[in-house]
């Protein structure tokens, strides 16, 4: 008997150590497929916000639904803490459980693009920009107050600071490194060339951004702007009043007016270029680059006033005098009248 079981015992062990084998194969198996799982939904950016809890983030992740529940169960046994997990990422098709898990565990966020164009105050730029950003509009612009007077911007001169285009940046980048890097950007468009041909015209860059802007007002036309933008550069040189009916409706604070009546003519502000001569304290919109450079190349002209067309296709009558000025702003005011226009 005691030969018979010990003969047998060699036996036992192969069989058990062999289902032990199995069940890790197993267990490895399950954990790898479980780790390997890929997200089949679509593109889903998840923010984790300054301040958020580990209650929140499973509440977020859980809009992945069983996938979301899987990155949630490896990320908090990592044991990872929101405050590294801070930041938004952009969960795409084909990525893994574990992928994502340790994207959130080393806080390796997805830029997020940043791009603004059609604004025409600071405080829209402010909310514009916050909306992609883990950033108050009100930290922008207090931001903006510590930032850019020490570069030589005055508060009517902000908008200068900055040129649409498309831009990245890390969600939870600070509204300082928000501005620097819009600052760095505009100061590397004003070469050396350009100061030079804005010095030319009579000209600093913010004075050619605040023509600019009256230009981008005034018509919505390529073809046309350098032609408004040459002949409000006639009428500085002249040392006449701008007249421009986009500054008045800036001072009013109404840009939907369709007419410009005695009583907006008479509004007192630095805006109103009826009252004041010279430019305006600074930009009334944050202009395009190609804006800038259609005042900076704008072709020699002769015109000293401007009225749109009575056809409102959005063109304008260019005088080089008044009395035919006074002849095109006299059909324009028929057909005003004739519609209705008040």
């Amino acid at each position: 008997m005691t030969a018979n079981k010990k003969k047998n015992n060699p036996l036992t062990a192969v069989y058990v150590i062999s289902l032990l084998v199995a069940i890790i194969v197993i267990i490895a198996f399950m954990l790898f497929n479980f780790l390997t799982k890929k997200y089949n939904g679509e593109p889903y950016r998840l923010k984790i916000p300054h301040g958020a809890t580990i209650e929140q983030i499973e509440d977020s992740l859980a809009n992945l639904d069983l996938f979301g529940e899987d990155v949630y169960t490896v990320w908090k046994y990592y044991g990872s803490s929101p405050t590294t997990a801070r930041g938004s990422y952009l969960i795409e098709p084909g990525e893994s459980v574990l992928d994502v898990a340790k994207r959130l565990k080393s806080g390796r966020q997805t830029p997020v693009k940043l791009s603004f164009n059609n604004v025409r105050t600071i405080n829209q730029l402010a909310d514009r920009i916050a909306d992609k950003m883990d950033f108050t509009a009100e930290e922008f612009i207090e931001a903006l107050d510590e930032i850019l007077p020490d570069a030589g911007f005055t508060k009517p001169q902000y908008p200068a600071a900055f040129i649409p285009d498309s831009y990245e940046f890390y969600w939870t980048a600070s509204p300082q490194k928000v501005i620097s890097t819009l600052l760095d950007y505009r100061n590397k468009f004003w070469t050396d060339e350009r100061r030079q041909a804005a010095s030319a015209l009579g000209l600093t860059p913010v004075g050619v951004a605040t023509i600019a802007s009256i230009v981008e007002e005034e018509s919505s036309k390529n073809d046309e702007r350098p032609i408004i933008a040459r002949l409000y550069i006639n009428r500085l040189d002249r040392n006449m009043p701008l007249q421009a009916d986009p500054t008045v409706k800036f001072a009013v604070g109404d840009f939907g007016l369709r007419r410009i009546t005695g009583k907006h003519l008479q509004v007192n502000s630095p805006y109103n270029t009826y009252k004041v001569n010279g430019l305006p304290p600074g930009p009334i919109r944050v202009v395009d680059r190609k804006t800038l450079e259609q005042v900076l190349t704008a072709p020699r002209n002769e015109y000293l006033y401007m009225c749109a067309r009575e056809d409102f296709s959005g063109y304008h009558n260019f005088a080089r005098d008044l009395a035919e000025h006074n002849a095109n702003a006299a059909r324009y005011r028929a057909e005003l009248n004739r519609r209705g226009i008040k």
